[in-house]
């Protein structure tokens, strides 16, 4: 994959070479991230953060990204604090807005929105989150803390076992990890969910097609054995026709400490794409998990900053400048990883 000037929209974009060239350069921003070194290779250029659905940590992180490579970020947030809200196009504001940045991020409730506004972007577009689409710099994140979780534990992500848990149906995060899963050799699926929210079958397909093994249940005790990775997802409530009908399922599969000690491996590594609903009727993982040390959700947020630094660098071309305009920080830094 040629990153230099491309839109990202789809994981569907990546071969295992460019997710593993992504990789390479998350990792050398590890010293710029934990606030060791400042870097200026971005400095004058804008980023254009454009977030018309709510967004805490993908619009902050995408952010933080930017400016850690001494860039500046512009931010619209909502569609009624946009001229969406008056009946503008995609194509219209895609091509005013393109012309005050040098990268768009996008995040749209619409699925397609961010490919149909990057087709008038004079400059690169990351999807930011498209619906119940797609959000390939999650999936991305999200399989670089896989891969530093089980390198930890001398395992790597082929021939690995993850169980899905939560909302499969309506989890964008879930189904672009399931694309960029399906690129690597003999991992076992275990998806558990509740009937209506079952993972889509095409993405089951295409994992069997691939030889992966795939069993569905509905059952934690049984789904979660054996798992090197226990991922767990929220109910979508934004994408159901009501808030009644999404209730129906909040509080049904939880993982708290006790579920973790009867069924999961000692080592087994959880994650979240956040944000997690603690609330009672849901907390689909419990904060009595908080002091486990294998919890990772915090390392993938951490995680995150890495991989949308290393995007903006291929993507700009600048990854191979970073160091040369370098320098130590000259402030007081805390431990951050």
């Amino acid at each position: 994959m040629n990153f230099i000037g491309q839109h990202i929209l789809s994981v569907d974009q990546f071969d295992r070479a460019s997710i593993e060239e992504v990789f390479r350069v998350a990792d050398n921003m590890i010293p710029y991230a934990l606030r060791q070194r400042v870097t200026r290779v971005l400095e004058g250029a804008i980023l254009g953060n454009m977030f018309f659905e709510p967004s805490t940590r993908t619009r902050v992180s995408f952010g933080c990204a930017w400016n850690l490579l001494g860039g500046e970020v512009r931010e619209t947030t909502g569609i009624k604090a946009s001229a969406l809200a008056k009946g503008e196009s995609f194509y219209d504001t895609a091509r005013v807005l393109s012309g005050y940045s040098d990268l768009i991020v996008m995040r749209h409730e619409k699925m397609g929105s961010v490919a149909e506004f990057a087709a008038a972007s004079r400059v690169p577009v990351i999807n930011g989150g498209d619906g119940a689409n797609e959000h390939p710099s999650q999936a991305l994140l999200d399989l670089y803390t896989i891969s530093r979780e089980l390198t930890d534990q001398g395992k790597a992500i082929d021939g690995m076992r993850i169980a899905l848990v939560g909302d499969l149906r309506f989890g964008r995060a879930v189904h672009s990890l399931c694309k960029l899963l399906g690129i690597y050799r003999n991992i076992s699926f275990s998806l558990i969910s509740p009937e209506a929210l079952r993972l889509p079958s095409s993405y089951i397909e295409s994992l069997r097609s691939a030889g992966h093994t795939v069993v569905e249940s509905s059952d934690m005790a049984s789904g979660l054995q054996q798992a090197d990775i226990v991922y767990v997802t929220r109910t979508q409530e934004e994408r159901f026709e009501s808030a009644d009908e999404a209730q129906r399922y909040k509080g049904l599969l939880r993982l708290n400490q006790a579920v973790y000690t009867q069924y999961c491996e000692p080592n087994t590594v959880i994650m979240h794409p956040l944000p997690r609903d603690t609330r009672a009727e849901a907390n689909e993982l419990d904060n009595d998990l908080n002091d486990n040390p294998n919890l990772a959700i915090f390392r993938q947020t951490d995680n995150g900053v890495l991989i949308r630094m290393a995007l903006f660098a291929l993507i700009l071309n600048v990854a191979d400048q970073i160091d040369a305009t370098s320098r130590p920080v000259n402030w007081y830094t805390a431990k951050r990883f």
